[in-house]
């Protein structure tokens, strides 16, 4: 019997030392879960980036004459939206607008109306359009980001 109390305060110490470790063990790992939660928030934030306004250049209709009929004239009317990627290809584009228009012309006016008249052909002349402003013209231009080619408005005639 003499060893029973001296046996349950040992119990007792033991449980306590265990209860100690145990609320220890528990206050790091919320540390430490509370830590790396944070970093993984400030990288959302970083990653997440507020979306970029779409910047448009819209251009005025042009109406020309197609390449190759047999069966008479044929005229091409069509009215273009460049979405560019930043303010500097846009300013660019505004400020030189006459250059732009005469490569637009060059460009429109060597085409067929069977071609330009099919969803293909469409598509091709996008991709054109887009390579026209991939090639720098001059020493000045810099590289501009046309992302896009938006026609508002096509009719073959």
């Amino acid at each position: 019997m003499a060893d029973s109390p001296n046996r349950s305060s040992k119990l007792g110490w033991l449980i306590a030392l265990m209860v100690i470790l145990l609320g220890a063990l528990v206050a790091i790992n919320m540390y430490l879960l509370l830590s790396d939660d944070s970093d993984d928030d400030e990288e959302t934030v970083e990653q997440v980036e507020a979306p970029r306004p779409v910047l448009y250049v819209k251009l005025e209709p042009f109406t020309v004459n197609l390449q190759g009929e047999l069966c008479g004239q044929r005229l091409l009317y069509v009215g273009l939206s460049l979405q560019v990627a930043d303010t500097e290809t846009e300013s660019y584009l505004l400020e030189h607008m006459p250059q732009l228009r005469s490569r637009m012309l060059m460009l429109l006016s060597g085409q067929s109306s069977q071609t330009v008249a099919t969803q293909q052909g469409k598509e091709s002349l996008k991709a054109e359009i887009l390579e026209l402003f991939a090639q720098p013209r001059d020493d000045g231009q810099p590289e501009l980001q046309v992302d896009d080619v938006l026609f508002t408005e096509f009719i073959v005639q």
